[in-house]
């Protein structure tokens, strides 16, 4: 079992560009895991984290509705805006600046095979972060992702999650609003949930914060909650 993953931090980068990329990670990861059961081998299967920040961007999940998206192809354009319906769980969010992505493209048999426990988790990574500023945010139960004041009038989401596993290999991820223009999901019903409202860490500390003291935390939270063995952080894909 590798518990060893390599990071890439991929900056600004087009939603599609990354769609493709996470796309021939998985492929290459089940191409092994298929030549070990079809020849007998014991050859490793590596596990990557990406890091990323897209350009405005919304994407629908196979089992999202499409009228969730309240604008027009003309209203994307004028807001520089694209629309992608993807191969991930979940409804429909929004990825833009300030946002930090992060796609875990994992081989779960070399942790654990339990899609549950493996959303649960990331779910974690995610409170503890926010722990750290003082933001204290839950599960809201039947809505994957992460919340704030859950039960009351004011419940508001922080960080979205919707993934896909094909073989046990994991692709998507979570989108956490830290510096996000709010703004944008006023154009859809976020996750498909209407009445409840979105938030960023920015918006519940009223300044702005550093992404990379953020991703800092997430990668620390990470590797305890997952068991990591390392992060190859200098290993260029």
């Amino acid at each position: 079992m590798n518990k060893k993953i390599t990071l890439k931090d991929l900056g600004p980068k087009d939603y599609k560009e990354t769609w493709d990329f996470q796309t021939d990670l998985l492929t290459d990861i089940i191409d092994i895991k298929r030549e070990n059961r079809r020849d007998n081998l014991s050859k490793i299967t590596p596990n990557y984290f990406l890091f990323v920040e897209h350009p405005h961007v919304y994407t629908l999940g196979k089992s999202g509705d499409q009228s969730n998206l309240l604008i027009n192809e003309q209203q994307l354009k004028d807001k520089n805006a694209t629309y992608y319906k993807i191969n991930r769980g979940g409804d429909i969010t929004y990825h833009g600046p300030g946002q930090i992505v992060g796609y875990p493209i994992l081989d779960l048999e070399n942790f654990f095979t339990d899609i549950h426990k493996y959303l649960r988790l990331l779910e974690e990574v995610i409170i503890k972060t926010l722990a750290e500023y003082g933001v204290k945010s839950e599960r809201s139960e039947g809505e994957t992702g992460v919340w704030l004041d859950v039960g009351t009038p004011f419940a508001r989401k922080i960080c979205a999650m919707g993934i896909r596993s094909s073989r046990w290999v994991t692709m998507h991820g979570f989108a956490l609003n830290v510096n996000t223009d709010l703004g944008y999901f006023d154009n859809i019903i976020p996750c498909g949930i209407r009445g409840k409202a979105v938030t960023s860490l920015e918006a519940e500390l009223n300044r702005k914060v550093d992404l990379e003291e953020v991703k800092s935390k997430i990668l620390n939270h990470f590797q305890q909650e997952f068991e990591v063995e390392e992060f190859l952080s200098e290993v260029q894909l």
